[in-house]
Protein backbone atom coordinates (compact mmCIF):
# COMPACT_ATOMS: atom_id res chain seq x y z
CA UNK A 1 0.00 0.00 0.00
CA UNK A 2 1.31 3.44 -0.94
CA UNK A 3 2.42 5.85 1.77
CA UNK A 4 2.07 9.61 1.46
CA UNK A 5 3.70 12.60 3.11
CA UNK A 6 2.62 16.23 3.50
CA UNK A 7 4.87 19.29 3.40
CA UNK A 8 3.83 22.88 4.18
CA UNK A 9 5.89 26.06 3.79
CA UNK A 10 5.20 29.70 4.62
CA UNK A 11 7.28 32.27 2.76
CA UNK A 12 7.22 36.02 3.08
CA UNK A 13 4.74 36.49 0.27
CA UNK A 14 2.80 33.24 0.20
CA UNK A 15 2.31 29.68 1.43
CA UNK A 16 2.74 26.35 -0.38
CA UNK A 17 1.84 22.75 0.36
CA UNK A 18 2.36 19.45 -1.39
CA UNK A 19 1.73 15.74 -1.01
CA UNK A 20 4.33 13.22 -2.21
CA UNK A 21 4.29 9.45 -2.42
CA UNK A 22 6.86 7.03 -1.02
CA UNK A 23 9.02 7.47 -4.12
CA UNK A 24 9.14 11.26 -3.59
CA UNK A 25 6.86 11.97 -6.55
CA UNK A 26 4.81 15.16 -6.11
CA UNK A 27 1.17 14.21 -6.63
CA UNK A 28 -0.53 17.41 -5.40
CA UNK A 29 0.46 21.04 -4.91
CA UNK A 30 -1.26 24.16 -3.62
CA UNK A 31 -0.28 27.82 -3.27
CA UNK A 32 -1.81 30.86 -1.61
CA UNK A 33 -0.50 34.42 -1.76
CA UNK A 34 -1.06 36.76 1.17
CA UNK A 35 -0.43 40.47 1.72
CA UNK A 36 2.60 42.07 3.33
CA UNK A 37 1.76 45.07 5.52
CA UNK A 38 4.20 47.95 6.01
CA UNK A 39 2.24 50.36 8.26
CA UNK A 40 5.34 52.24 9.43
CA UNK A 41 8.86 52.73 8.07
CA UNK A 42 10.93 49.63 8.78
CA UNK A 43 7.90 47.51 9.70
CA UNK A 44 6.95 44.41 7.72
CA UNK A 45 4.06 42.28 8.91
CA UNK A 46 1.48 39.62 8.09
CA UNK A 47 -1.98 39.09 9.46
CA UNK A 48 -1.42 35.85 11.43
CA UNK A 49 -5.14 35.13 11.44
CA UNK A 50 -4.73 34.19 7.77
CA UNK A 51 -2.09 31.52 8.40
CA UNK A 52 -4.24 28.66 9.70
CA UNK A 53 -7.23 29.07 7.34
CA UNK A 54 -4.75 29.07 4.45
CA UNK A 55 -3.17 25.86 5.78
CA UNK A 56 -6.59 24.22 6.00
CA UNK A 57 -7.49 25.30 2.46
CA UNK A 58 -4.20 24.09 0.99
CA UNK A 59 -4.32 20.73 2.77
CA UNK A 60 -7.89 20.13 1.63
CA UNK A 61 -6.99 21.11 -1.93
CA UNK A 62 -3.98 18.78 -1.94
CA UNK A 63 -6.01 15.88 -0.55
CA UNK A 64 -8.64 16.40 -3.23
CA UNK A 65 -6.11 16.75 -6.05
CA UNK A 66 -4.12 13.69 -4.92
CA UNK A 67 -7.24 11.63 -4.37
CA UNK A 68 -5.64 9.85 -1.41
CA UNK A 69 -7.20 8.63 1.80
CA UNK A 70 -6.08 10.94 4.65
CA UNK A 71 -5.35 7.76 6.65
CA UNK A 72 -2.49 7.09 4.23
CA UNK A 73 -0.71 10.36 5.12
CA UNK A 74 2.14 8.99 7.25
CA UNK A 75 3.91 12.17 8.25
CA UNK A 76 3.95 15.96 8.11
CA UNK A 77 6.74 18.52 8.27
CA UNK A 78 6.73 22.26 7.69
CA UNK A 79 8.95 25.31 7.35
CA UNK A 80 8.81 29.08 7.14
CA UNK A 81 10.88 32.06 6.05
CA UNK A 82 12.95 33.32 8.98
CA UNK A 83 13.32 35.41 11.02
CA UNK A 84 9.61 35.62 11.75
CA UNK A 85 7.54 35.87 14.92
CA UNK A 86 3.98 35.06 15.90
CA UNK A 87 2.92 35.84 19.48
CA UNK A 88 0.01 33.89 20.95
CA UNK A 89 -1.94 34.07 24.20
CA UNK A 90 -2.98 31.19 26.46
CA UNK A 91 -5.80 30.32 24.08
CA UNK A 92 -3.29 30.13 21.20
CA UNK A 93 -4.81 33.23 19.62
CA UNK A 94 -2.39 35.60 17.85
CA UNK A 95 -1.44 38.85 19.57
CA UNK A 96 -0.96 41.73 17.10
CA UNK A 97 0.29 41.20 13.58
CA UNK A 98 3.16 38.79 12.89
CA UNK A 99 6.69 39.90 12.09
CA UNK A 100 8.25 38.67 8.82
CA UNK A 101 11.89 38.65 7.82
CA UNK A 102 11.89 42.15 6.33
CA UNK A 103 10.94 43.83 9.62
CA UNK A 104 13.58 46.23 10.95
CA UNK A 105 11.74 48.23 13.61
CA UNK A 106 13.86 47.23 16.62
CA UNK A 107 16.86 49.44 15.88
CA UNK A 108 16.98 50.88 19.41
CA UNK A 109 17.01 47.38 20.90
CA UNK A 110 19.84 46.38 18.57
CA UNK A 111 21.77 49.46 19.67
CA UNK A 112 21.17 48.63 23.36
CA UNK A 113 22.48 45.08 22.94
CA UNK A 114 25.52 46.34 21.06
CA UNK A 115 26.35 48.81 23.82
CA UNK A 116 25.57 46.55 26.80
CA UNK A 117 26.53 43.07 25.58
CA UNK A 118 28.51 43.62 22.41
CA UNK A 119 28.28 42.24 18.91
CA UNK A 120 31.41 40.14 19.41
CA UNK A 121 29.84 38.29 22.32
CA UNK A 122 26.64 37.75 20.36
CA UNK A 123 28.62 36.30 17.45
CA UNK A 124 30.53 33.96 19.76
CA UNK A 125 27.24 32.50 20.95
CA UNK A 126 25.00 32.59 17.90
CA UNK A 127 27.61 32.56 15.09
CA UNK A 128 25.58 35.33 13.54
CA UNK A 129 25.62 39.09 13.51
CA UNK A 130 23.20 40.93 15.72
CA UNK A 131 21.44 42.91 13.01
CA UNK A 132 19.67 40.07 11.23
CA UNK A 133 17.99 38.43 14.20
CA UNK A 134 14.89 40.35 15.13
CA UNK A 135 13.17 37.47 16.97
CA UNK A 136 14.71 38.27 20.35
CA UNK A 137 15.14 41.98 19.66
CA UNK A 138 11.53 42.21 18.53
CA UNK A 139 10.45 40.60 21.78
CA UNK A 140 12.43 43.36 23.48
CA UNK A 141 10.65 45.91 21.29
CA UNK A 142 7.26 44.48 22.29
CA UNK A 143 8.20 44.63 25.96
CA UNK A 144 9.32 48.24 25.67
CA UNK A 145 6.55 49.56 23.41
CA UNK A 146 3.52 47.33 24.04
CA UNK A 147 4.07 46.04 27.58
CA UNK A 148 0.46 44.95 28.11
CA UNK A 149 0.56 42.87 24.96
CA UNK A 150 3.96 41.48 25.90
CA UNK A 151 2.66 40.40 29.29
CA UNK A 152 -0.16 38.49 27.61
CA UNK A 153 2.25 36.36 25.54
CA UNK A 154 1.99 32.65 26.24
CA UNK A 155 4.44 31.62 23.52
CA UNK A 156 6.43 33.46 20.87
CA UNK A 157 6.83 31.28 17.79
CA UNK A 158 8.04 31.28 14.23
CA UNK A 159 5.37 30.98 11.54
CA UNK A 160 6.10 27.28 11.11
CA UNK A 161 6.00 26.90 14.90
CA UNK A 162 2.56 28.48 14.93
CA UNK A 163 1.29 26.04 12.30
CA UNK A 164 2.71 23.12 14.29
CA UNK A 165 0.96 24.51 17.36
CA UNK A 166 -2.33 24.47 15.46
CA UNK A 167 -1.66 20.96 14.17
CA UNK A 168 -0.45 19.35 17.41
CA UNK A 169 -1.15 21.68 20.32
CA UNK A 170 2.60 21.71 21.07
CA UNK A 171 4.81 24.84 21.05
CA UNK A 172 8.00 23.79 19.27
CA UNK A 173 10.95 25.02 17.23
CA UNK A 174 13.66 23.24 15.28
CA UNK A 175 17.43 23.50 15.43
CA UNK A 176 17.73 25.06 11.98
CA UNK A 177 15.50 27.95 13.08
CA UNK A 178 17.47 28.48 16.28
CA UNK A 179 20.13 30.64 14.71
CA UNK A 180 17.39 32.96 13.43
CA UNK A 181 16.26 33.52 17.01
CA UNK A 182 19.81 34.88 17.39
CA UNK A 183 21.32 36.80 20.29
CA UNK A 184 21.01 34.10 22.98
CA UNK A 185 20.82 30.93 20.85
CA UNK A 186 24.02 28.87 20.86
CA UNK A 187 24.23 27.33 17.40
CA UNK A 188 26.87 24.77 18.43
CA UNK A 189 25.00 23.37 21.43
CA UNK A 190 21.44 24.21 20.32
CA UNK A 191 20.68 25.72 23.70
CA UNK A 192 19.58 29.14 24.95
CA UNK A 193 22.23 31.10 26.85
CA UNK A 194 20.42 31.99 30.07
CA UNK A 195 22.87 34.73 31.03
CA UNK A 196 22.21 36.67 27.84
CA UNK A 197 18.50 36.00 28.15
CA UNK A 198 18.61 37.54 31.64
CA UNK A 199 20.47 40.59 30.35
CA UNK A 200 17.94 41.31 27.61
CA UNK A 201 15.06 40.72 30.01
CA UNK A 202 13.21 38.00 28.09
CA UNK A 203 11.60 35.13 29.96
CA UNK A 204 12.48 31.64 28.76
CA UNK A 205 8.94 30.58 29.60
CA UNK A 206 7.53 32.25 26.50
CA UNK A 207 9.94 30.41 24.18
CA UNK A 208 9.20 27.09 22.47
CA UNK A 209 11.22 23.94 23.05
CA UNK A 210 13.84 23.17 20.39
CA UNK A 211 14.24 19.81 18.64
CA UNK A 212 16.28 18.23 15.82
CA UNK A 213 14.59 18.82 12.47
CA UNK A 214 13.66 15.16 11.98
CA UNK A 215 12.34 14.66 15.53
CA UNK A 216 8.62 13.89 15.90
CA UNK A 217 7.25 16.67 18.11
CA UNK A 218 3.55 15.86 18.16
CA UNK A 219 0.56 14.37 16.43
CA UNK A 220 -2.41 15.85 14.58
CA UNK A 221 -5.14 16.60 17.11
CA UNK A 222 -8.83 15.83 16.73
CA UNK A 223 -9.59 19.52 16.22
CA UNK A 224 -6.84 20.01 13.61
CA UNK A 225 -8.00 16.90 11.78
CA UNK A 226 -11.55 18.22 11.67
CA UNK A 227 -10.45 21.58 10.26
CA UNK A 228 -7.91 20.28 7.71
CA UNK A 229 -9.52 17.07 6.49
CA UNK A 230 -6.68 14.99 7.90
CA UNK A 231 -7.07 12.23 10.48
CA UNK A 232 -5.95 12.42 14.12
CA UNK A 233 -2.64 10.94 15.12
CA UNK A 234 -0.49 11.71 12.08
CA UNK A 235 3.09 12.35 13.31
CA UNK A 236 4.45 15.87 12.82
CA UNK A 237 8.20 16.52 12.58
CA UNK A 238 10.00 19.56 14.00
CA UNK A 239 10.52 20.95 10.50
CA UNK A 240 13.12 23.44 9.28
CA UNK A 241 13.83 26.91 7.96
CA UNK A 242 12.41 27.41 4.47
CA UNK A 243 15.70 27.84 2.62
CA UNK A 244 16.97 24.53 4.01
CA UNK A 245 13.73 22.84 2.96
CA UNK A 246 14.01 24.33 -0.51
CA UNK A 247 17.57 23.16 -0.92
CA UNK A 248 16.67 19.66 0.26
CA UNK A 249 14.04 19.58 -2.46
CA UNK A 250 16.79 20.42 -4.94
CA UNK A 251 19.03 17.57 -3.81
CA UNK A 252 21.48 19.62 -1.73
CA UNK A 253 22.66 17.08 0.85
CA UNK A 254 26.44 16.92 0.41
CA UNK A 255 29.29 19.17 1.53
CA UNK A 256 29.87 21.84 -1.09
CA UNK A 257 26.38 21.69 -2.58
CA UNK A 258 25.18 25.22 -3.31
CA UNK A 259 21.78 26.45 -4.42
CA UNK A 260 20.10 29.81 -5.07
CA UNK A 261 16.50 30.73 -4.24
CA UNK A 262 14.98 33.86 -5.75
CA UNK A 263 11.94 34.11 -3.52
CA UNK A 264 10.96 37.26 -1.65
CA UNK A 265 14.59 37.39 -0.55
CA UNK A 266 17.46 36.25 -2.73
CA UNK A 267 19.14 33.49 -0.75
CA UNK A 268 22.18 31.26 -1.40
CA UNK A 269 23.59 28.53 0.81
CA UNK A 270 26.63 26.25 0.91
CA UNK A 271 26.64 23.07 3.02
CA UNK A 272 29.67 22.31 5.19
CA UNK A 273 30.65 20.44 8.34
CA UNK A 274 33.12 22.92 9.80
CA UNK A 275 31.80 24.48 13.05
CA UNK A 276 34.57 27.06 12.77
CA UNK A 277 33.53 28.17 9.29
CA UNK A 278 31.17 30.85 10.50
CA UNK A 279 31.68 33.99 8.43
CA UNK A 280 30.73 37.09 10.38
CA UNK A 281 29.50 38.97 7.31
CA UNK A 282 27.14 36.15 6.32
CA UNK A 283 24.44 34.04 7.96
CA UNK A 284 25.13 30.68 9.58
CA UNK A 285 22.67 27.95 10.53
CA UNK A 286 22.37 24.28 11.35
CA UNK A 287 21.40 22.32 8.26
CA UNK A 288 18.43 20.00 8.16
CA UNK A 289 20.21 16.79 7.20
CA UNK A 290 22.02 16.03 10.46
CA UNK A 291 23.55 17.25 13.72
CA UNK A 292 26.98 17.85 12.17
CA UNK A 293 25.76 19.71 9.10
CA UNK A 294 25.82 23.49 8.79
CA UNK A 295 24.98 25.91 6.03
CA UNK A 296 26.51 29.32 5.46
CA UNK A 297 23.88 31.53 3.91
CA UNK A 298 23.85 34.79 1.99
CA UNK A 299 20.70 36.86 1.69
CA UNK A 300 19.67 40.02 -0.10
CA UNK A 301 16.50 41.21 1.63
CA UNK A 302 14.38 42.11 -1.38
CA UNK A 303 15.39 39.70 -4.14
CA UNK A 304 12.25 38.51 -5.88
CA UNK A 305 10.35 41.11 -3.87
CA UNK A 306 12.08 43.86 -5.85
CA UNK A 307 10.56 42.50 -9.05
CA UNK A 308 7.23 41.96 -7.33
CA UNK A 309 7.34 45.65 -6.33
CA UNK A 310 7.65 46.62 -9.99
CA UNK A 311 4.82 44.27 -10.93
CA UNK A 312 2.51 45.57 -8.21
CA UNK A 313 3.27 49.28 -8.55
CA UNK A 314 4.45 49.92 -12.12
CA UNK A 315 2.73 47.19 -14.12
CA UNK A 316 -1.00 47.73 -13.74
CA UNK A 317 -1.58 46.94 -17.43
CA UNK A 318 0.25 43.62 -17.21
CA UNK A 319 -1.62 42.64 -14.05
CA UNK A 320 -4.97 43.59 -15.60
CA UNK A 321 -4.14 41.59 -18.74
CA UNK A 322 -3.21 38.60 -16.59
CA UNK A 323 -6.68 38.72 -15.06
CA UNK A 324 -8.36 38.92 -18.47
CA UNK A 325 -6.27 36.75 -20.79
CA UNK A 326 -5.83 33.06 -19.92
CA UNK A 327 -2.18 32.02 -19.94
CA UNK A 328 -0.82 35.56 -19.81
CA UNK A 329 1.84 35.99 -17.12
CA UNK A 330 2.81 39.47 -15.91
CA UNK A 331 6.29 38.39 -14.85
CA UNK A 332 6.98 36.84 -18.25
CA UNK A 333 5.86 40.09 -19.83
CA UNK A 334 8.36 42.00 -17.71
CA UNK A 335 11.08 39.50 -18.65
CA UNK A 336 10.30 40.08 -22.32
CA UNK A 337 10.82 43.81 -21.87
CA UNK A 338 14.12 43.28 -20.06
CA UNK A 339 15.39 40.93 -22.77
CA UNK A 340 15.33 43.80 -25.27
CA UNK A 341 17.72 45.88 -23.18
CA UNK A 342 21.52 45.80 -23.31
CA UNK A 343 23.81 44.60 -20.51
CA UNK A 344 24.03 47.34 -17.89
CA UNK A 345 20.54 48.61 -18.83
CA UNK A 346 22.16 51.31 -20.98
CA UNK A 347 23.77 52.97 -17.98
CA UNK A 348 21.09 52.40 -15.35
CA UNK A 349 22.09 50.89 -11.99
CA UNK A 350 19.68 49.78 -9.30
CA UNK A 351 20.50 49.25 -5.63
CA UNK A 352 17.80 46.73 -4.58
CA UNK A 353 17.72 47.68 -0.91
CA UNK A 354 13.99 48.39 -0.63
CA UNK A 355 13.84 47.21 3.00
CA UNK A 356 17.46 47.60 4.04
CA UNK A 357 20.12 45.06 3.20
CA UNK A 358 21.43 41.94 4.85
CA UNK A 359 24.62 40.19 3.70
CA UNK A 360 27.25 41.45 3.49
CA UNK A 361 26.31 45.12 4.08
CA UNK A 362 24.11 44.68 7.18
CA UNK A 363 22.54 48.07 6.69
CA UNK A 364 18.92 48.36 7.84
CA UNK A 365 18.82 52.02 6.79
CA UNK A 366 19.71 51.34 3.14
CA UNK A 367 17.01 51.95 0.56
CA UNK A 368 16.52 51.42 -3.15
CA UNK A 369 18.37 53.69 -5.57
CA UNK A 370 18.01 54.13 -9.34
CA UNK A 371 21.29 55.67 -10.49
CA UNK A 372 21.69 57.14 -13.95
CA UNK A 373 18.00 57.45 -14.85
CA UNK A 374 17.46 59.52 -17.98
CA UNK A 375 14.76 60.21 -20.55
CA UNK A 376 15.99 57.44 -22.85
CA UNK A 377 15.25 54.81 -20.21
CA UNK A 378 12.01 52.84 -20.37
CA UNK A 379 10.29 50.51 -17.95
CA UNK A 380 12.19 47.70 -19.64
CA UNK A 381 15.42 49.36 -18.57
CA UNK A 382 14.17 49.58 -14.99
CA UNK A 383 13.22 45.91 -15.02
CA UNK A 384 16.61 44.90 -16.43
CA UNK A 385 18.43 47.09 -13.89
CA UNK A 386 16.42 45.44 -11.12
CA UNK A 387 17.39 41.93 -12.27
CA UNK A 388 21.02 42.99 -12.54
CA UNK A 389 20.97 44.82 -9.21
CA UNK A 390 19.77 41.70 -7.37
CA UNK A 391 22.45 39.68 -9.18
CA UNK A 392 25.09 42.18 -8.04
CA UNK A 393 23.80 42.01 -4.46
CA UNK A 394 24.07 38.21 -4.52
CA UNK A 395 27.50 38.35 -6.13
CA UNK A 396 28.88 40.61 -3.42
CA UNK A 397 28.23 37.78 -0.95
CA UNK A 398 29.31 35.06 -3.40
CA UNK A 399 32.77 36.63 -3.57
CA UNK A 400 33.08 36.03 0.19
CA UNK A 401 31.84 32.45 -0.10
CA UNK A 402 34.48 31.69 -2.74
CA UNK A 403 37.19 32.97 -0.41
CA UNK A 404 35.97 31.20 2.74
CA UNK A 405 34.59 27.84 1.59
CA UNK A 406 37.05 25.07 0.79
CA UNK A 407 34.54 23.35 -1.48
CA UNK A 408 31.75 24.60 -3.72
CA UNK A 409 30.19 22.13 -6.11
CA UNK A 410 29.38 23.44 -9.58
CA UNK A 411 27.12 24.02 -11.41
CA UNK A 412 25.16 26.18 -9.00
CA UNK A 413 21.55 25.02 -8.82
CA UNK A 414 18.91 27.68 -9.40
CA UNK A 415 15.91 26.66 -7.35
CA UNK A 416 12.76 28.55 -6.30
CA UNK A 417 10.89 31.71 -7.20
CA UNK A 418 12.37 33.95 -9.87
CA UNK A 419 14.87 31.24 -10.86
CA UNK A 420 12.36 30.20 -13.53
CA UNK A 421 13.16 33.47 -15.34
CA UNK A 422 15.60 32.56 -18.10
CA UNK A 423 16.96 36.07 -18.45
CA UNK A 424 17.55 36.32 -14.70
CA UNK A 425 19.44 33.01 -14.73
CA UNK A 426 21.50 34.25 -17.66
CA UNK A 427 22.35 37.47 -15.84
CA UNK A 428 23.37 35.59 -12.67
CA UNK A 429 25.40 33.05 -14.66
CA UNK A 430 27.36 35.81 -16.36
CA UNK A 431 27.76 37.98 -13.26
CA UNK A 432 28.97 35.01 -11.16
CA UNK A 433 31.04 33.64 -14.06
CA UNK A 434 30.20 30.04 -13.14
CA UNK A 435 27.89 27.44 -14.73
CA UNK A 436 24.31 27.14 -13.48
CA UNK A 437 21.46 24.68 -13.92
CA UNK A 438 17.75 24.96 -13.26
CA UNK A 439 15.98 22.53 -10.96
CA UNK A 440 13.34 20.94 -13.20
CA UNK A 441 10.68 20.46 -10.52
CA UNK A 442 10.52 23.63 -8.46
CA UNK A 443 7.95 22.54 -5.91
CA UNK A 444 10.47 23.94 -3.49
CA UNK A 445 10.32 24.05 0.28
CA UNK A 446 7.12 21.99 0.77
CA UNK A 447 8.76 19.14 -1.16
CA UNK A 448 11.79 19.37 1.13
CA UNK A 449 9.44 19.38 4.10
CA UNK A 450 7.66 16.27 2.82
CA UNK A 451 11.00 14.51 2.34
CA UNK A 452 11.95 15.52 5.89
CA UNK A 453 8.66 14.04 7.11
CA UNK A 454 9.56 10.83 5.31
CA UNK A 455 12.96 10.65 6.99
CA UNK A 456 11.44 11.48 10.39
CA UNK A 457 8.86 8.69 10.10
CA UNK A 458 11.10 6.07 8.48
CA UNK A 459 9.33 6.13 5.12
CA UNK A 460 12.71 7.17 3.66
CA UNK A 461 15.91 5.67 5.15
CA UNK A 462 17.87 8.90 4.52
CA UNK A 463 17.90 12.18 2.61
CA UNK A 464 19.57 10.41 -0.33
CA UNK A 465 16.12 10.21 -1.92
CA UNK A 466 16.35 13.97 -2.46
CA UNK A 467 19.58 13.67 -4.45
CA UNK A 468 18.32 10.66 -6.38
CA UNK A 469 15.11 12.33 -7.54
CA UNK A 470 16.34 15.87 -8.29
CA UNK A 471 16.56 16.66 -12.01
CA UNK A 472 18.59 19.55 -13.43
CA UNK A 473 17.97 21.18 -16.81
CA UNK A 474 18.92 24.18 -18.94
CA UNK A 475 22.61 24.29 -18.05
CA UNK A 476 24.14 27.68 -18.77
CA UNK A 477 27.83 28.42 -19.24
CA UNK A 478 29.07 31.92 -18.43
CA UNK A 479 30.00 34.36 -21.18
CA UNK A 480 33.39 35.85 -20.30
CA UNK A 481 32.83 39.02 -22.32
CA UNK A 482 29.48 39.58 -20.62
CA UNK A 483 31.09 38.95 -17.22
CA UNK A 484 33.82 41.49 -17.91
CA UNK A 485 31.21 44.06 -18.91
CA UNK A 486 29.14 43.32 -15.82
CA UNK A 487 32.17 43.77 -13.59
CA UNK A 488 32.53 47.35 -14.79
CA UNK A 489 28.97 48.06 -13.71
CA UNK A 490 29.43 46.03 -10.53
CA UNK A 491 32.33 48.17 -9.36
CA UNK A 492 30.25 51.29 -9.95
CA UNK A 493 27.28 49.62 -8.19
CA UNK A 494 29.41 49.19 -5.06
CA UNK A 495 30.74 52.73 -5.29
CA UNK A 496 27.24 54.20 -5.54
CA UNK A 497 26.32 52.54 -2.23
CA UNK A 498 29.49 53.83 -0.56
CA UNK A 499 28.74 57.35 -1.79
CA UNK A 500 25.16 57.45 -0.48
CA UNK A 501 25.48 55.22 2.59
CA UNK A 502 25.57 58.08 5.10
CA UNK A 503 22.71 59.84 3.34
CA UNK A 504 20.37 56.95 4.15
CA UNK A 505 20.69 57.82 7.85
CA UNK A 506 20.12 61.52 7.04
CA UNK A 507 17.01 60.62 5.07
CA UNK A 508 15.66 58.53 7.93
CA UNK A 509 16.21 61.39 10.38
CA UNK A 510 14.37 63.91 8.20
CA UNK A 511 11.54 61.46 7.58
CA UNK A 512 11.15 60.68 11.29
CA UNK A 513 11.06 64.38 12.13
CA UNK A 514 8.25 64.86 9.63
CA UNK A 515 6.31 61.89 11.02
CA UNK A 516 6.55 63.31 14.55
CA UNK A 517 5.08 66.69 13.55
Amino acid sequence: MKKYLLGIDYGTGGAKACIIDDEANVIAYSYREYPIYTPNPGWSEHDPNLYWPIACDMIQECLAEAGVNPKDIKGIANSSALPSMVMVDKNNNPINFAYNLMDRRASEEVRWIEENIGGKKIFEISCNRLEDHPFFVNLMWEKANRPDDYNSIYKALTIDGYIRLKLTGEATANYSSGSFFGVAYDIRTDEIDQNILNKIGISKEILPDFFPCDHIVGYVTDQAAKETGLVPGIPVAAGSVDCNAGWISGGAIEVGDMQVNLGTSGVMGVIHRDPNLMVDSLLNSSYTTGPDDYVTITATTTGGQALRYIRDNLSQLEVATENLVPGFNSYQALDAEAEQINIGADGLIFLPYLMGERTPLWDPKARGVLFGLSLNHTKGHIVRATLEGVAFALYESFEILKQQCSKINYPIVMNEGGAKSKIWRRIITDVFNVPTVLLKSRTGAPLGDAILAGVATGVFPSFQIAKDTAEYIDRMEPDQKAHDRYMQYYELYKQVYINVKDNFADLELIRDQQISL
